[in-house]
């Protein structure tokens, strides 16, 4: 499924930690592996010589030439390329030009104002591309060799596009013998609004229950057609968070020592669409284990 790995590189402490993913990925899968850095166009216009306007191509060969560096020490083959323009048009633009079954990617980079902010490339990416997406935070740095996929997260809604998820994260845990935990989570206060969800009654929230049931359900049948040896468990769970779905998810990654979470980039709440920007941007805000966001089904 991954034949190639694309990982755009900024010279970020998460940059790194997605290129030692990307590069173990790409060992994982037998695949090539390329690293690509931007010169961004912004930075490009506000020079004012020839001179300047080389220092700029120098740090990205630069940076690079550090990631050629950390894929010799890791055995594992590179290639590289020095880009110019937009960063995320770029970045989507190559992917498609180069067939990149995956885009490894770094949450913040560079141009993240805080540790719980996703960088603008990043959201940039996620909102255009039709590759899926692994988002790497710094707090999932570790040596190469000890980077473990065993339990691996399918959150569903039951949509058509969280099931575009299912045969990545089946894909996965064919390759690293993991465990996929399917979990719906049923979302109170979505269901009976933030001021009114103490006025549920237990007749609707168990009907909200066995819809996510069915839910779950149907994504373990499918996983197990795609891969008929891969071990599953399902859960469906409540949330009365206000911040909602990815809470629920939030607290399940924590609560199962989750490896990896595999979810679409759109899907739906209990109640209406979800686009990016809700459950699945909140998620990668808050947890510090990769995320492989993949695609809104067309």
């Amino acid at each position: 499924m991954y034949d190639h790995v694309l990982i755009p590189v900024d010279g970020s402490d998460e940059s790194t930690a997605a290129t030692r993913r990307g590069l173990a990925l790409a060992r994982d899968f037998d695949a090539t592996a390329e690293v690509v850095h931007v010169v961004d166009q912004r930075a490009r216009r506000l020079t004012r010589t020839d001179r300047e306007s080389g220092r700029l191509r120098e740090h990205g060969e630069s940076v690079l030439t550090e990631i050629e560096s950390l894929a010799a020490d890791a055995g594992q083959p590179v290639t590289t390329e020095l880009l110019e323009g937009k960063p995320s048009v770029q970045i989507d633009e190559y992917a498609r030009e180069t067939d990149a079954g995956v885009i490894v990617l770094g949450r913040q980079g560079m141009t993240g104002l805080g540790k719980r902010l996703l960088g603008g490339v990043t959201e940039q990416i996620l909102h255009r591309t039709a590759v899926p997406v692994l988002v790497v935070s710094d707090g999932t740095q570790v040596e190469r060799d000890e980077f473990d996929y065993s339990q691996i997260l399918l959150p569903t809604d039951g949509s058509a596009n969280a099931e575009t998820a299912t045969r990545h994260g089946a894909a996965v845990a064919d390759r690293c013998d993991a465990t996929v935990h399917v979990l719906n989570v049923v979302d109170i206060q979505a269901a009976g609004g933030a001021f009114n969800a103490g006025g549920l009654n237990e007749v609707f929230i168990e009907r909200l229950e066995d819809n996510g049931r069915d839910a779950v359900a149907a994504t373990a049948d499918e996983l197990g057609q795609i891969s008929p040896d891969v071990s599953v468990q399902t859960a469906v769970e409540q949330t009365t968070s206000l911040d909602g779905v990815a809470a629920g998810i939030q607290e399940y990654v924590s609560d199962n020592d989750i490896d990896l979470v595999v979810m679409a980039s759109h899907g739906r709440s209990n109640l209406k669409r979800q686009i990016l920007g809700s459950v699945t941007s909140q998620l990668l805000r808050t947890v510090d284990i990769p995320v492989l966001v993949t695609p809104r089904s067309t």
